[in-house]
Protein backbone atom coordinates (compact mmCIF):
# COMPACT_ATOMS: atom_id res chain seq x y z
CA UNK A 1 0.00 0.00 0.00
CA UNK A 2 0.98 3.70 -1.05
CA UNK A 3 1.77 5.78 2.25
CA UNK A 4 -0.71 8.45 2.61
CA UNK A 5 1.88 11.09 3.51
CA UNK A 6 4.14 10.31 -0.09
CA UNK A 7 0.99 9.78 -2.28
CA UNK A 8 -0.22 13.43 -1.13
CA UNK A 9 3.45 14.57 -1.46
CA UNK A 10 3.32 13.18 -4.82
CA UNK A 11 0.29 14.41 -5.81
CA UNK A 12 0.28 18.15 -4.59
CA UNK A 13 4.17 18.35 -5.55
CA UNK A 14 4.36 16.92 -9.11
CA UNK A 15 1.13 17.80 -10.29
CA UNK A 16 0.37 21.32 -9.15
CA UNK A 17 4.11 22.66 -9.90
CA UNK A 18 5.17 20.38 -12.71
CA UNK A 19 2.97 19.64 -14.77
CA UNK A 20 0.38 22.57 -13.55
CA UNK A 21 3.66 24.93 -14.65
CA UNK A 22 4.21 23.18 -17.65
CA UNK A 23 0.30 23.39 -18.80
CA UNK A 24 0.56 27.03 -17.83
CA UNK A 25 3.95 27.96 -19.16
CA UNK A 26 2.03 26.68 -22.85
CA UNK A 27 -0.79 28.89 -22.43
CA UNK A 28 0.76 31.69 -21.61
CA UNK A 29 3.27 31.16 -24.45
CA UNK A 30 0.65 30.77 -26.92
CA UNK A 31 -1.55 33.97 -25.71
CA UNK A 32 1.51 35.67 -25.82
CA UNK A 33 2.56 35.54 -29.27
CA UNK A 34 1.98 38.90 -30.11
CA UNK A 35 3.94 40.13 -27.21
CA UNK A 36 7.36 41.06 -27.01
CA UNK A 37 9.53 37.45 -25.82
CA UNK A 38 12.06 40.06 -24.19
CA UNK A 39 8.83 40.85 -21.82
CA UNK A 40 7.62 37.76 -21.58
CA UNK A 41 8.52 37.20 -17.58
CA UNK A 42 7.72 40.74 -16.61
CA UNK A 43 5.08 41.09 -14.59
CA UNK A 44 2.40 43.25 -16.33
CA UNK A 45 1.59 46.79 -14.10
CA UNK A 46 -2.37 46.61 -15.04
CA UNK A 47 -4.66 43.53 -15.30
CA UNK A 48 -3.93 41.97 -18.93
CA UNK A 49 -6.62 39.47 -19.74
CA UNK A 50 -3.69 37.82 -22.44
CA UNK A 51 -2.39 36.89 -19.62
CA UNK A 52 -5.43 35.82 -16.91
CA UNK A 53 -7.65 34.30 -19.38
CA UNK A 54 -5.52 31.34 -20.19
CA UNK A 55 -4.15 31.64 -16.88
CA UNK A 56 -7.55 30.61 -15.25
CA UNK A 57 -8.70 28.47 -18.55
CA UNK A 58 -5.49 26.89 -17.56
CA UNK A 59 -6.25 26.42 -13.85
CA UNK A 60 -9.53 25.32 -14.54
CA UNK A 61 -8.65 22.62 -17.02
CA UNK A 62 -5.65 21.48 -14.30
CA UNK A 63 -8.16 21.23 -11.80
CA UNK A 64 -10.92 19.22 -13.15
CA UNK A 65 -7.91 16.74 -14.75
CA UNK A 66 -5.93 16.65 -11.93
CA UNK A 67 -8.86 15.26 -9.26
CA UNK A 68 -9.89 13.30 -12.26
CA UNK A 69 -6.27 11.75 -12.96
CA UNK A 70 -5.95 11.49 -9.14
CA UNK A 71 -8.93 9.31 -8.43
CA UNK A 72 -7.98 7.30 -11.69
CA UNK A 73 -4.41 6.84 -10.70
CA UNK A 74 -4.68 6.06 -6.66
CA UNK A 75 -8.36 5.88 -5.44
CA UNK A 76 -9.56 3.80 -7.46
CA UNK A 77 -7.41 0.95 -6.48
CA UNK A 78 -8.95 1.04 -2.92
CA UNK A 79 -12.44 -0.15 -1.44
CA UNK A 80 -14.21 3.19 -0.60
CA UNK A 81 -15.80 3.74 2.64
CA UNK A 82 -18.09 6.45 4.35
CA UNK A 83 -16.23 9.39 5.77
CA UNK A 84 -13.98 8.82 8.57
CA UNK A 85 -11.00 10.82 10.30
CA UNK A 86 -7.58 9.30 10.38
CA UNK A 87 -5.15 10.15 13.40
CA UNK A 88 -1.63 9.95 11.67
CA UNK A 89 -0.38 12.78 14.00
CA UNK A 90 2.47 10.43 15.62
CA UNK A 91 3.96 8.59 12.62
CA UNK A 92 6.73 9.76 11.19
CA UNK A 93 7.99 12.26 13.98
CA UNK A 94 6.23 14.63 12.74
CA UNK A 95 8.28 15.32 9.28
CA UNK A 96 5.03 14.03 6.96
CA UNK A 97 3.37 17.07 8.76
CA UNK A 98 6.29 19.37 8.52
CA UNK A 99 6.23 17.95 3.83
CA UNK A 100 2.03 19.50 4.01
CA UNK A 101 3.47 22.64 5.59
CA UNK A 102 6.03 23.24 2.99
CA UNK A 103 3.70 22.20 0.18
CA UNK A 104 0.99 24.43 1.31
CA UNK A 105 3.20 27.29 1.51
CA UNK A 106 4.91 26.29 -2.12
CA UNK A 107 1.74 26.33 -3.72
CA UNK A 108 0.75 29.25 -2.13
CA UNK A 109 3.62 31.56 -3.12
CA UNK A 110 3.93 29.90 -6.66
CA UNK A 111 0.28 30.46 -7.59
CA UNK A 112 -0.22 33.73 -6.16
CA UNK A 113 2.96 34.58 -8.70
CA UNK A 114 0.86 34.04 -11.46
CA UNK A 115 -2.14 36.33 -10.58
CA UNK A 116 0.74 38.90 -9.88
CA UNK A 117 2.28 38.00 -13.47
CA UNK A 118 -1.27 38.36 -15.01
CA UNK A 119 -1.86 42.17 -13.51
CA UNK A 120 -3.26 41.30 -11.05
CA UNK A 121 -2.61 43.49 -7.38
CA UNK A 122 -0.48 42.22 -4.93
CA UNK A 123 -2.96 41.15 -2.17
CA UNK A 124 -5.64 40.04 -4.07
CA UNK A 125 -3.56 37.59 -5.91
CA UNK A 126 -2.23 36.38 -2.51
CA UNK A 127 -5.80 35.43 -1.66
CA UNK A 128 -6.74 34.54 -4.91
CA UNK A 129 -3.19 31.91 -5.10
CA UNK A 130 -3.85 30.70 -0.98
CA UNK A 131 -7.01 29.78 -1.96
CA UNK A 132 -6.83 27.81 -5.24
CA UNK A 133 -4.35 25.83 -2.75
CA UNK A 134 -5.86 25.40 -0.15
CA UNK A 135 -8.83 23.50 -2.25
CA UNK A 136 -6.58 21.90 -4.29
CA UNK A 137 -5.26 20.12 -1.01
CA UNK A 138 -8.96 19.77 0.78
CA UNK A 139 -9.98 17.81 -2.08
CA UNK A 140 -7.19 15.45 -1.84
CA UNK A 141 -8.04 15.50 2.37
CA UNK A 142 -11.55 14.75 1.41
CA UNK A 143 -10.96 12.20 -1.01
CA UNK A 144 -9.04 10.42 1.65
CA UNK A 145 -11.91 10.45 4.05
CA UNK A 146 -13.79 8.47 2.06
CA UNK A 147 -11.08 5.85 1.16
CA UNK A 148 -10.77 2.45 3.70
CA UNK A 149 -6.92 2.68 3.06
CA UNK A 150 -6.39 6.34 4.56
CA UNK A 151 -8.97 8.85 6.39
CA UNK A 152 -9.31 12.75 6.52
CA UNK A 153 -5.91 13.71 8.47
CA UNK A 154 -6.94 16.63 10.91
CA UNK A 155 -3.24 16.89 11.60
CA UNK A 156 -2.86 17.34 7.79
CA UNK A 157 -5.12 19.62 7.13
CA UNK A 158 -4.11 22.14 9.71
CA UNK A 159 -0.39 21.53 8.36
CA UNK A 160 -2.13 22.93 4.54
CA UNK A 161 -4.10 26.15 6.53
CA UNK A 162 -0.70 26.72 8.45
CA UNK A 163 1.47 26.24 5.33
CA UNK A 164 -0.38 28.54 3.32
CA UNK A 165 -0.89 30.88 6.65
CA UNK A 166 2.27 31.36 6.78
CA UNK A 167 2.22 32.98 3.43
CA UNK A 168 -0.71 34.85 3.10
CA UNK A 169 0.27 36.80 6.74
CA UNK A 170 3.80 37.78 5.55
CA UNK A 171 2.09 38.98 1.95
CA UNK A 172 -0.63 40.97 4.28
CA UNK A 173 1.93 42.26 6.91
CA UNK A 174 4.85 43.22 4.94
CA UNK A 175 4.04 42.69 1.45
CA UNK A 176 7.13 40.13 1.52
CA UNK A 177 8.22 37.05 2.37
CA UNK A 178 10.86 37.64 5.22
CA UNK A 179 10.50 34.26 6.67
CA UNK A 180 10.48 31.40 4.19
CA UNK A 181 9.88 27.38 4.39
CA UNK A 182 12.68 25.07 2.38
CA UNK A 183 13.46 21.41 2.65
CA UNK A 184 17.04 19.96 2.16
CA UNK A 185 17.74 15.88 1.20
CA UNK A 186 20.81 13.74 1.16
CA UNK A 187 21.11 9.88 1.01
CA UNK A 188 20.91 7.57 4.32
CA UNK A 189 21.74 4.17 4.94
CA UNK A 190 18.58 2.81 6.13
CA UNK A 191 16.37 2.58 2.60
CA UNK A 192 18.57 -0.96 1.89
CA UNK A 193 16.88 -2.15 5.04
CA UNK A 194 12.81 -1.71 3.91
CA UNK A 195 13.28 -0.59 0.21
CA UNK A 196 9.28 -1.08 -0.12
CA UNK A 197 9.02 1.79 2.54
CA UNK A 198 11.91 4.03 2.10
CA UNK A 199 12.22 3.78 -1.82
CA UNK A 200 13.89 1.31 -4.45
CA UNK A 201 15.77 3.76 -5.82
CA UNK A 202 17.58 7.12 -5.53
CA UNK A 203 14.42 8.86 -6.62
CA UNK A 204 11.75 7.25 -4.50
CA UNK A 205 13.87 6.97 -1.52
CA UNK A 206 13.98 11.09 -1.70
CA UNK A 207 10.32 11.62 -1.49
CA UNK A 208 9.64 8.37 0.78
CA UNK A 209 13.16 8.48 3.40
CA UNK A 210 12.01 11.20 6.19
CA UNK A 211 15.64 10.55 7.61
CA UNK A 212 17.36 12.30 4.65
CA UNK A 213 14.87 15.49 4.88
CA UNK A 214 15.46 18.43 6.70
CA UNK A 215 12.94 21.16 6.83
CA UNK A 216 13.68 24.90 7.67
CA UNK A 217 12.52 27.95 8.64
CA UNK A 218 14.43 30.51 6.54
CA UNK A 219 15.13 34.27 8.11
CA UNK A 220 16.05 37.24 6.21
CA UNK A 221 17.92 38.76 8.09
CA UNK A 222 17.97 42.56 6.92
CA UNK A 223 14.44 42.24 6.70
CA UNK A 224 14.20 42.73 10.48
CA UNK A 225 17.23 45.32 10.78
CA UNK A 226 17.00 49.19 10.36
CA UNK A 227 17.25 50.18 6.73
CA UNK A 228 20.86 50.80 5.39
CA UNK A 229 22.21 48.00 7.27
CA UNK A 230 25.30 46.45 5.96
CA UNK A 231 24.21 42.91 5.66
CA UNK A 232 22.51 41.78 2.13
CA UNK A 233 19.23 41.10 1.54
CA UNK A 234 19.88 37.41 0.48
CA UNK A 235 21.76 36.88 3.49
CA UNK A 236 19.29 34.46 5.60
CA UNK A 237 19.90 32.27 8.81
CA UNK A 238 18.21 29.31 8.66
CA UNK A 239 16.55 26.77 12.10
CA UNK A 240 15.93 23.30 10.59
CA UNK A 241 14.39 19.86 11.50
CA UNK A 242 14.91 16.58 10.62
CA UNK A 243 14.86 13.24 12.43
CA UNK A 244 16.68 9.45 11.90
CA UNK A 245 16.61 5.83 12.78
CA UNK A 246 12.76 5.56 11.27
CA UNK A 247 12.25 2.95 9.31
CA UNK A 248 9.06 2.54 10.55
CA UNK A 249 6.02 5.00 10.84
CA UNK A 250 5.74 4.80 14.51
CA UNK A 251 8.24 2.08 15.70
CA UNK A 252 10.80 -0.03 13.67
CA UNK A 253 9.28 -3.32 12.77
CA UNK A 254 12.08 -6.17 13.08
CA UNK A 255 15.12 -6.17 10.52
CA UNK A 256 17.81 -8.27 10.69
CA UNK A 257 21.12 -8.59 9.02
CA UNK A 258 22.61 -10.80 7.03
CA UNK A 259 24.32 -13.40 9.66
CA UNK A 260 20.51 -13.34 11.58
CA UNK A 261 21.23 -10.74 13.80
CA UNK A 262 18.46 -7.92 14.91
CA UNK A 263 19.04 -4.58 13.72
CA UNK A 264 18.56 -2.01 16.15
CA UNK A 265 17.60 1.77 15.51
CA UNK A 266 17.72 4.80 17.54
CA UNK A 267 14.91 7.31 16.46
CA UNK A 268 15.85 10.47 17.74
CA UNK A 269 15.42 14.39 16.51
CA UNK A 270 17.74 16.43 14.83
CA UNK A 271 17.59 20.25 15.02
CA UNK A 272 19.78 22.60 12.74
CA UNK A 273 20.89 26.31 12.42
CA UNK A 274 22.55 27.68 9.26
CA UNK A 275 23.47 29.67 6.88
CA UNK A 276 21.60 30.38 3.82
CA UNK A 277 20.51 32.12 0.63
CA UNK A 278 17.11 33.54 -0.54
CA UNK A 279 17.67 33.34 -4.14
CA UNK A 280 14.46 36.03 -4.81
CA UNK A 281 16.15 38.60 -3.08
CA UNK A 282 19.10 38.50 -4.78
CA UNK A 283 19.75 42.05 -7.20
CA UNK A 284 18.77 41.46 -10.83
CA UNK A 285 17.40 42.81 -13.68
CA UNK A 286 16.31 39.90 -15.58
CA UNK A 287 12.75 38.88 -14.80
CA UNK A 288 13.51 35.28 -16.67
CA UNK A 289 16.29 35.37 -14.00
CA UNK A 290 13.64 36.21 -10.81
CA UNK A 291 11.62 34.00 -12.09
CA UNK A 292 13.97 30.91 -12.00
CA UNK A 293 14.89 31.63 -8.83
CA UNK A 294 11.53 32.02 -7.44
CA UNK A 295 10.58 28.43 -8.57
CA UNK A 296 13.66 26.54 -6.75
CA UNK A 297 13.93 29.21 -3.45
CA UNK A 298 12.45 26.59 -1.74
CA UNK A 299 15.55 23.88 -1.66
CA UNK A 300 17.79 24.81 0.97
CA UNK A 301 21.39 25.60 0.05
CA UNK A 302 24.27 23.51 1.44
CA UNK A 303 26.31 25.58 3.90
CA UNK A 304 27.91 25.26 6.54
CA UNK A 305 25.47 23.93 9.56
CA UNK A 306 25.55 23.48 13.55
CA UNK A 307 23.83 20.44 14.16
CA UNK A 308 22.11 19.45 17.85
CA UNK A 309 21.00 15.89 18.58
CA UNK A 310 21.09 13.18 21.24
CA UNK A 311 22.02 16.00 23.24
CA UNK A 312 25.84 16.79 21.43
CA UNK A 313 26.64 19.44 19.26
CA UNK A 314 27.45 18.72 15.75
CA UNK A 315 29.25 21.42 13.23
CA UNK A 316 29.01 20.10 8.89
CA UNK A 317 31.19 21.78 6.84
CA UNK A 318 28.68 21.67 4.46
CA UNK A 319 24.91 20.15 5.26
CA UNK A 320 22.86 19.13 2.77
Amino acid sequence: MVRKSIKYFISNTFFTIFFGGTISIWLFSNSCQAQNKADFFTPSPTLNNNRLVPLLAGEGVFYAGSMIGLNELWYKNYPRSSFHLFNDNKEWMQMDKLGHTLTAYTISRLTSALYRWSGIKQQPAAVYGTSLGMAFQTNIEIFDGFSSAWGFSIGDMIANTSGASIYLAQESAWGEQRIGLKISWHGTEYRQYRPDELGNNRLQESLKDYNGQTYWISVAIASFLPKGTKIPGWACLDFGYGAEGMIGAITNPPIYNGNGDQQFFDRYRKFFCSLDIDLTKIPTKSYALKTVFGAVSFIKIPMPTLEYSRRKFRFHILYF
